[in-house]
């Protein structure tokens, strides 16, 4: 009924840029926060950036300064353009969004994209 289908992962050099892309598409009544999270192996998933309908955007400490989400809220789509990648920032990506789905009522729903690799070698 919902699905996100993220891209824009891969390998990169330590020092270099990626931009990943998650595209919502289905049912959809409105989208509102969405955000980007990772989950490197043998850690917990965390939260890297989110950002809410109206643009105003959050960020973990570790990537303030290097990483940039955005939205375009026309194309339902959630941007993360991730530079001066290093090593540790090497793990799997997942898309996040809080979705009122039509037929649904009211009420919004966290949905997961499958997740993009990002691997920073040095």
């Amino acid at each position: 009924q919902v699905q996100l289908v993220e891209s824009g992962g891969g390998l990169v050099q330590a020092g270099g840029s990626l931009r990943l892309s998650c595209t919502v598409s289905g049912s959809i009544f409105s989208i509102n926060g969405m955000g980007w999270y990772r989950q490197a192996p043998g850690k917990q998933r965390e939260l890297v950036a989110s950002i809410t309908r109206g643009g105003s955007t959050g960020y973990a400490d570790s990537v303030k300064g290097r990483f940039t989400i955005s939205r375009d809220n026309a194309k339902n789509t959630v941007y993360l353009q991730t530079n001066i990648l290093k090593p540790e920032d090497t793990a799997v990506y997942y898309c996040n969004a809080k979705i009122i789905v039509l037929g649904m009522g009211m009420s919004q729903y966290d949905y997961w994209g499958q997740g993009t690799q990002v691997t920073v070698s040095s």
